[in-house]
């Protein structure tokens, strides 16, 4: 399937920027699941500072504002051709040994409610596979999908207990609950193109957990599937943090908002 993205992302600051660096993690890779037949950046208003592999093997472009600016527009476009895989997207690469995705963080902590839930569980006969799967499905029927009930900073028992969240909030729960089985296991951010519609309000974040024999499989809570040829993968890390579309810093204690225009299409 070829996929046509174009993703728009502008902030705006109340009084002017002294200095800022980003990093944008928004270049997708050609891999096992895609491959990138064209993918382009355009900034107004900043600037390429440098480019880099991090330690989970995303591309990293870190970007500065030109001083006395009060707002950065960043255009990622292009076309991916992907293919469906039933979810697995094999060997493991980069810098970051697989214990390294066993580790809790700030945001994947567990809480009396997760450890509950993993508790709760009943063995069923594939002890990996299906395991993961129910998992997912027990984090899906735990917090019901709803914009702008959390946000970037809010953990995993956090969400948990408000019952409330979005895909990002059903990856960390079920990131944090895989953790505490044994298993690695990272979140993954990218696109996926919705059936019924072009324009979206953002991106999309799953999960992928590393299965002997299999590598590393996917899995998208907040949809209740493993990607398939409708997702295109960007970056993945131990959370959110590691990687999000978008981080960076500034001095200044300015305002700031956040506007984002996404279109996903097939050709």
């Amino acid at each position: 399937m070829h996929l046509d993205i174009f993703h728009r992302t502008v902030y705006k600051y109340e009084s002017a920027i002294r200095y800022a660096l980003l990093q944008l993690r928004q270049s997708p890779e050609s891999n096992t699941l895609q491959d990138v037949l064209n993918w382009e950046i355009i900034l107004t208003n900043g600037r390429k500072e440098l480019e880099f592999t991090d330690h989970n093997d995303n591309h990293v472009i870190l970007i500065s504002i030109e001083p006395g600016q009060q707002e950065i527009d960043i255009r990622c476009q292009g076309r991916v051709e992907t293919r469906d895989s039933a979810g697995i997207f094999g060997r493991h690469s980069g810098h970051a040994p697989l214990w390294y995705y066993r580790r809790d963080t700030e945001l994947t902590s567990p809480g009396p409610g997760i450890r509950r839930l993993v508790e709760e569980l009943e063995p069923p006969d594939n002890p990996d596979l299906d395991l993961l799967h129910l998992i997912s499905g027990r984090v899906a029927a735990s917090i019901r999908y709803e914009s702008g009930t959390t946000s970037s900073a809010t953990t995993a028992e956090q969400a948990l207990q408000g019952g409330r969240g979005v895909c990002q909030d059903h990856t960390h729960v079920f990131l944090s609950a895989a953790r505490l089985i044994g298993f690695p296991a990272r979140y993954v951010s990218g696109y996926l193109m919705m059936d019924d519609q072009i324009h979206q309000e953002a991106g999309h974040a799953w999960a992928e957990v590393w299965v002997e024999h299999l590598g590393w499989v996917g899995f998208d809570v907040s949809n209740g599937i493993s990607p398939d040829d409708r997702y295109v993968r960007t970056a993945a890390g131990i959370d959110y943090r590691e990687a999000a579309p978008v981080r960076g810093m500034r001095f200044g204690e300015s305002e700031e908002s956040m506007s984002v225009q996404l279109q996903i299409q097939q050709q």
